[in-house]
């Protein structure tokens, strides 16, 4: 499929709209698309997403200012039908190989009216791109825009429906607001949220980036780190009763023990031997993960720290710590500590951490957890977001069949 994507300005200049067209052309592209970006101001996004520069569709261009200014007075200035045709003609010539053709924000404020009219003159034409009208703001709903919007042609392009049009908002409120604006049955209207890209939000290492993936952590719920090495002072075995006990509140619950085995005692394979069998015999073996069965040896520091991003807490059930620098990581984290009322431990949480004793039945502990996790606000939209503002699963959930053909 050949996309186009339309605004006045694209990346690198800086923008919401901007930066949600940069992440919508990347994700196209990324799934097989031909894509290309149209704007008055930018540059190439990158080496398979070219850049067309149309100086009249830009908002700042000297000559679209100055018909702005006497658009806003209410004055349709004599040369507006000129840049109108000329801006259409423009358009016609990059899209004539174009299959869709997405505009943002173009039909829905009044930046730069010249190209509203030529995108509409355009839209009218047989074998045109197929349009969707992405509307992130709407002129017309809006208070401060009110004395710049005035009856008739050219502005009324903003308050009309385009019946060839698909109508795509970012909010159930703009959903709202444009049925109103338009007078037009909500089935008409897509509503596709903007994201976060959490790989680039978090700094994200590439290897943590395939682990995420193989091991599908981003449905968990909550996502449990235990960054120890697989010995028995570490009591990973209660971690795994534990998680089981979890299941019934939090089925979704998931468990990521980081470390390699210790090096200095031949009987802690036998211990990872023992917790294996464990694994089995709880049903874990989807929700508990030990990434030494993945990777050779300790990961870099780099990675656990990713981990520490995006974990929702940090589980620390051992027997026995010197210190317990995880508690430190996990502060800095920002992330909830669930840990054993060691002195170390304790010493350094000093009131701010979850304890129970190394000897708890694991229902005991998950209990706490769970009435820990119920209360947090916190832990509730970190789980919303990872779950459904990924710009990964917005594509594939909301964007990908907009783009299908019979659509």
């Amino acid at each position: 499929m050949n996309i186009a994507l339309l605004h006045y300005s694209a990346p690198p200049v800086v923008g919401g709209v901007e930066s949600v067209m940069g992440q919508h052309a990347r994700l196209m592209a990324t799934a097989g698309h031909q894509v290309r970006i149209i704007a008055g101001r930018g540059d190439r996004l990158n080496a398979d997403i070219p850049f067309v520069h149309l100086p009249l569709a830009g908002s700042r261009h000297a000559e679209i200012l100055a018909l702005k200014a006497e658009l806003d007075a209410g004055r349709v200035p004599s040369n507006f039908q000129t840049k109108v045709e000329l801006l259409a003609a423009e358009l016609s010539r990059v899209l004539k190989d174009g299959d869709i053709l997405i505009a943002h924000n173009v039909c829905s404020l009044h930046k730069n009216l010249a190209l509203t009219a030529a995108l509409k003159k355009l839209s009218e034409r047989p074998k045109s791109p197929r349009l969707i009208l992405w509307h992130h703001d709407l002129a017309w709903t809006t208070p401060r825009y009110r004395n710049e919007l005035h009856a008739g042609y050219p502005w009324d392009l903003l308050s009309n429906d385009w019946p060839n049009a698909l109508q795509v908002v970012v909010s159930e409120l703009r959903r709202q607001e444009l049925c109103q604006l338009l007078g037009i049955s909500s089935d008409r209207v897509w509503v596709v949220p903007n994201g976060v890209d959490l790989n680039t939000f978090l700094k994200l290492e590439t290897q943590t980036i395939q682990l995420i993936h193989q091991l599908e952590l981003l449905d968990s719920e909550p996502l449990f780190l235990l960054p120890v090495r697989l010995t028995p002072r570490k009591n990973i075995e209660l971690a795994l009763h534990t998680l089981a006990a979890l299941r019934d509140p939090f089925p979704a619950a998931t468990l990521i023990v980081t470390g390699p085995m210790g090096p200095h005692n031949p009987a802690n394979l036998q211990y990872f031997e023992r917790l294996l069998a464990l694994r089995s015999d709880l049903g874990l073996q989807e929700s508990a993960h030990f990434l030494a069965e993945l990777a050779e040896g300790f990961l870099p520091d780099a990675i656990i720290a990713d981990f520490y991003r995006l974990a929702d807490a940090l589980f620390l059930p051992s027997r026995e710590e010197g210190f317990g620098i995880p508690v430190l990581e996990a502060g800095l984290a920002g992330i909830p500590v669930f840990c054993a009322d060691i002195p170390p431990l304790q010493a350094i949480g000093a009131g701010w951490a979850t304890y129970f004793s190394p000897d708890d039945p694991p229902e005991k502990i998950a209990a706490q957890i769970t009435s820990h996790l119920a209360a947090s606000q916190t832990f509730h939209l970190r789980i919303k977001v990872r779950r459904r503002y990924s710009w990964d699963r917005i594509y594939a959930k909301h964007i990908a069949p907009l783009l299908a053909p019979e659509l």
